[in-house]
């Protein structure tokens, strides 16, 4: 069902939250707002990540002579479960209703078209490089420890920043101020976000922005599942390091393929990866501009003063 509103026709459904009409005008303001519900899973977000990081330590998995599966499991918590629980209390205690967009039963369909769709994604991206004479494989490691590389790039960070970028900062902005500000604001926030990495640029940063912030942003628009955007960013992340041995995000992995870049930044990506790369750029802008027409046609864009 659609329904006329403000001149834009906004698909039933798209907006998960809204405020309990029989609220009290200060719980509207300070409990119910968007910039009141983002400010209570940040402060969430600190608490939760500084008793996470005591409980590590206190586990001596962050110790130097803590195997390197300790050490991931150590990131992975980091990672996971400051943004996890903040976003349950979020979900289930202010806004008062079901994880829909995290629903377990969407993992089969959602979460595994949207791996299939990320590793094919970034195959692509490796297949152009290839043919371009800038990627190549100088052997294999069949011995890769890659398990550190999974439940880190791959779950930890695909779970943690798919629930603060595009669960909490885009599902929340687009609510308050409409479709293309929190697309904006979103990815804004994903490639600044990323600026502190090893081998980050200006240039990275926007790449970032651009072909992994408006798309998965995009992605969550049309699907309105986390899992297809946590799906697509793990796969990403774990083709790039544990397949085909490319930094992520400018952290080196070690990948089952022995590989190297060569030729200029514009086109490897230099020393932050592959996703520096003008080719990462266009590919994911495609598909990005496939969702858009998607969404354009569904009308489902939720326009700015909605009432």
């Amino acid at each position: 069902m659609r329904s006329l509103l403000g001149g834009v026709r906004v698909q039933t459904g798209q907006i998960a939250f809204t405020t309990p009409p029989l609220a009290p005008r200060w719980q509207r303001w300070l409990v119910f707002s968007p910039v009141a519900r983002i400010a209570f899973f940040a402060a969430m977000l600190i608490g939760f990540s500084m008793l996470t990081h005591t409980a590590v330590v206190a586990l001596g998995w962050t110790a130097k002579a803590a195997d390197p599966l300790h050490h991931a499991l150590a990131t992975l918590g980091m990672q996971l479960l400051p943004a996890l629980l903040g976003y349950l209390i979020l979900v289930r205690l202010i806004e008062q209703r079901r994880l829909h967009e995290l629903s377990l039963r969407s993992i089969p369909s959602y979460g595994l078209a949207g791996f299939a769709t990320g590793a094919v994604l970034f195959s692509v991206v490796v297949g152009v490089l290839w043919l371009a004479g800038s990627y190549h494989v100088t052997g294999t490691d069949p011995q890769v420890d890659w398990l550190p590389g999974v439940l880190v790039a791959g779950i930890g960070a695909g779970i943690g920043e798919e629930i603060i970028a595009r669960g909490v900062l885009f599902r929340i902005v687009e609510e308050g101020l409409g479709t293309w500000w929190a697309l904006a604001i979103s990815a804004l926030f994903f490639g600044a976000a990323h600026i502190f990495n090893p081998g980050a640029t200006l240039w990275s940063s926007a790449s970032i922005a651009i072909e992994a912030g408006l798309l998965l942003a995009m992605l969550y628009h049309v699907t309105r599942s986390l899992w297809a955007c946590i799906g697509l960013h793990a796969a990403w992340n774990i083709m790039q390091g544990t397949v085909y041995g490319i930094p992520v995000s400018g952290t080196t992995s070690k990948g089952w393929l022995i590989s190297n870049r060569t030729g200029p930044d514009w086109l490897s990506g230099g020393v932050f990866g592959a996703e520096a790369s003008v080719v990462a750029l266009l590919v994911c802008s495609a598909l990005s501009l496939v969702l858009l027409r998607i969404a354009l046609r569904r009308g489902s864009g939720v326009p700015w003063r909605r009432r």
